[in-house]
């Protein structure tokens, strides 16, 4: 399909650059193909009247690093001011980032970040530019290494935001809570799974009480989430990998749910997609551990998931054709333009929407 397809125009301030407080007051958008009218405005505390017991909400308990750092390169008496946002470590020392502006290094580099003198654990970290690729990817060797390394970051960094939030202004301390999970526990994630940002323990237990069982899954969430569709054709675009874990425990809790006749919903496309990558030739849910580069457009279809939790994303973006896929790209236009009718909050702070599958 072509990538335009996928486009809409949404007014600037419609864009959260802050979520709503109290966490958990989001407004929630039905989505129900097929219904007369197929759209409700609701908010995200009734989503328990929303389900059925029996059913299942998935969640993606990754954690976000704080990943962007900043720091001053110098190179024969002469300095530059660097931007890195971290994307995966590859060992007790060395990670994979993107650099802004990457024109400005070439390996053999020295990058300090922090401020201060010299190279102490809760002042500077300095890094070595091992290798540069050519769209900013850079590999760099730090002079910490493990938990040492892990404190100097936690440290040092900011919350990796969204371009289109960080392009208006800068991580604070409040992004340290905001932009995390209350359930986030297995660090690797430089974005959000923000459809889990809603939740409280409050409408946990809630949800709970309503007789639906919650399950997690992990999938490390890479910044080529934010990256844009380049080809003019979906044909054209390659999906990042992200690294992911089902357990055998959620395999066999959410096979026992589908086997009841619950409904599994997914709390976010990266749960959505961890699932559909797990699934087997029988069609069950299997324990899964490795990268997934799953790419769901039009046509996709979908095995296991039955009903989706997810906030309003950017036009041209592979989660739009993403909900595309799931409830048609007409219906969900259609919705998008009622949410913004209605002024809805977008992205990753934004409001969020319940989905149900096509039924075309």
């Amino acid at each position: 399909m072509r990538v335009d397809e996928f486009d809409y125009h949404l007014p600037e301030e419609l864009i959260a650059l802050r979520p709503v407080s109290p966490r958990g007051a989001a407004r929630l958008l039905v989505v129900e193909p097929g219904a007369d009218p197929p759209f409700a405005d609701r908010m995200i505390a009734e989503l328990p009247s929303l389900l059925s017991p029996g059913d299942a909400l998935v969640f993606n308990d990754t954690k976000v690093i704080p990943a962007e750092l900043k720091g001053t390169r110098e190179r024969d008496g002469a300095s530059a001011q660097i931007s890195v946002t971290l994307t995966g470590r590859l060992d007790a020392s060395r990670w994979t980032a993107l650099a802004r502006p990457a024109k400005r290094l070439k390996s053999g580099d020295r990058i300090v970040f922090g401020e201060g003198e010299g190279v102490c654990l809760l002042g500077t970290l300095a890094a070595t530019v091992q290798e540069r690729g050519a769209e900013g990817e850079v590999t760099l060797a730090f002079d910490f290494s493990d938990a040492s390394l892990d404190e100097a970051i936690d440290h040092l960094g900011s919350m990796p935001l969204p371009p289109y939030i960080a392009s208006r202004r800068p991580p604070d301390a409040e992004d340290r809570l905001d932009y995390q999970t209350i359930f986030a526990r297995e660090e690797g994630a430089v974005a959000a799974p923000t459809a889990g940002l809603h939740f409280t323990g409050a409408l946990m237990d809630a949800l709970r009480a309503r007789g639906v069982s919650l399950h997690f899954v992990t999938l490390h969430v890479g910044p080529g989430t934010f990256l844009p569709v380049r080809s003019a054709d979906t044909g054209g675009h390659v999906m990042h990998e992200e690294t992911g874990t089902v357990s055998e425990e959620a395999a066999a809790a959410l096979n026992d749910v589908k086997r009841r006749g619950g409904r599994i919903v997914a709390v976010g496309t990266t749960s959505l997609r961890l699932l559909e990558s797990a699934i087997g030739a029988n069609g069950k849910l299997e324990p899964f551990f490795g990268a997934t580069n799953l790419f769901i457009t039009p046509g996709y279809r979908f095995r296991f998931v039955d009903r989706l939790v997810t906030n309003f994303h950017l036009p041209r973006s592979t989660l739009f054709m993403l909900v595309a896929a799931f409830s048609g790209l007409d219906l969900m236009k259609r919705a998008y333009a009622h949410a913004i009718a209605e002024r809805y909050r977008f992205y990753s702070y934004g409001d969020a929407c319940l989905l149900s599958p096509d039924a075309a």
